[in-house]
């Protein structure tokens, strides 16, 4: 369960990493996103973020769980304020699609501290 938790997290981040980073300019002045290299920045922050995420999940231990549930926390955290409040400029199946991401994220840290080894059999 704890090998699937850092295996799922990393096959949602690291595509987006990639696309983030390269995102076409016209999607980008569709989203909004002025400064191109803001978005390929965060880009390469997710994508990084997904491929540590791949690598912790060959040899899982509690440090790296409490990376994987922290960071997914950290993103719930900042992608559902901004969902709930934006309810005029977001539309509906965009805002359907973070909430079921933030939720899924929820889901894999708690599945992840489930899955969390003790360290009572290691001594």
């Amino acid at each position: 369960m704890l090998r699937a938790a850092f295996w799922l997290t990393a096959l949602l981040f690291i595509p987006l990493g990639l696309y983030l980073y390269f995102l076409p300019s016209g999607v980008a002045s569709l989203l909004g996103v002025a400064p191109l290299w803001l978005a390929r920045g965060a880009g390469a922050v997710v994508l990084a973020w997904g491929a540590f995420q791949l690598a912790a999940s060959f040899a899982p231990d509690p440090v790296k769980v409490g990376g994987l549930v922290g960071g997914n926390l950290l993103l719930v955290a900042a992608l559902v304020p901004p969902v709930l409040r934006g309810t005029e400029t977001l539309p509906g199946a965009l805002r359907t699609t973070l909430l079921v991401i933030a939720g899924g994220l929820t889901l894999l840290a708690v599945l992840a501290l489930l899955g969390t080894p003790s360290r009572r059999g290691r001594l």
